[in-house]
């Protein structure tokens, strides 16, 4: 089976050299086996997403010397595939509506000593899981704002012990129970990350999923609902990620130097790829 890479950035900025990294990293795993290198635009988050944004992207990565396959999938135009799966878990019960508010969720953690700790923090505590049908209806029925949650301990129920093969680690034991009910969708956004990049993956044909080592603890939740969903399950290789000279990860949100910046300074697509590595 050829191998099919992807990047898949979103445009809620400029891309920088961790991008550029990741993005050759994919690029060139698809070419030394010969396959093919798809590029994604996973654009769910609409107040923060912009066009001048996904613009930037194309023209970074063509800079950058690399070719992918048409159309770009955007998720924005794929709605539909997501709600389809999320109406697919609800009816087999796997799906609550959950009520709670960001701070809601914190002073119920806080109130817990001993309350469980997951890959990204406090576990969810579980407040809306138990409230009766007609409860959630008629919380439904005034409009109040709801996320989707995935009742995690059900859903465990209906699978086997899940493994998935990390190219740098071997085969790893899924324990998606570390998450808690993750949120899966929203009342205004029929999806989340964890499910929108699982089913993209599978409709994409994926092979090879390649992204940074921060990413591979969550690699557990998408391996579940690939189970959940009858969904394919690729190889992964989590790479490095890239630091700054105080050793903090590059990112958008700490201003990282971007390529437009690289770019506009003078350096060269090789002065990059000397850059990282």
């Amino acid at each position: 089976m050829a191998t099919v890479t992807r990047f898949a950035p979103s445009p809620t900025g400029y891309l920088h050299l961790g991008h550029a990294y990741a993005a050759l990293f994919a690029h060139a795993a698809a070419r030394e086996a010969r396959g093919r290198f798809l590029l994604r635009i996973e654009d769910i988050d609409a107040g923060r997403c912009r066009p001048e944004f996904e613009a930037a992207i194309l023209e970074d990565l063509a800079w950058l010397g690399l070719d992918w396959e048409t159309p770009v999938r955007r998720q924005s135009e794929h709605m539909e595939d997501y709600a389809a799966a999320v109406a697919r878990l609800d009816a087999r019960g796997l799906i609550y509506p959950c009520f709670c508010t960001r701070a809601e969720i914190r002073a119920e953690v806080a109130r817990a000593a001993d309350a469980p700790q997951g890959p990204d923090g406090p576990i969810y505590p579980g407040t809306c899981r138990t409230l009766s049908a007609d409860e959630r209806s008629a919380r439904t029925a005034r409009g109040e704002t709801y996320a989707l949650r995935l009742d995690m301990r059900r859903a465990l129920t209906h699978v086997p012990t899940l493994t998935w093969r990390d190219r740098t680690r071997g085969t790893i034991v899924a324990a998606p129970e570390t998450f808690g009910d993750v949120v899966l969708a929203r009342k205004d956004v029929p999806t989340s990350y964890h499910l929108a990049v699982t089913l993209d993956d599978a409709r994409q044909g994926v092979t090879l999923v390649t992204r940074g080592e921060d990413l591979a603890p969550a690699t557990d939740i998408h391996r579940l609902l690939q189970a959940l969903l009858d969904l394919p399950t690729p190889d992964y290789h989590h790479h490095k990620l890239l630091q700054d000279d105080s050793g903090k990860r590059l990112a958008k949100r700490h201003r990282a130097v971007t390529l437009r910046e690289l770019r506009a300074a003078g350096r060269t697509p090789q002065d990059v790829r000397r850059m990282i590595g």
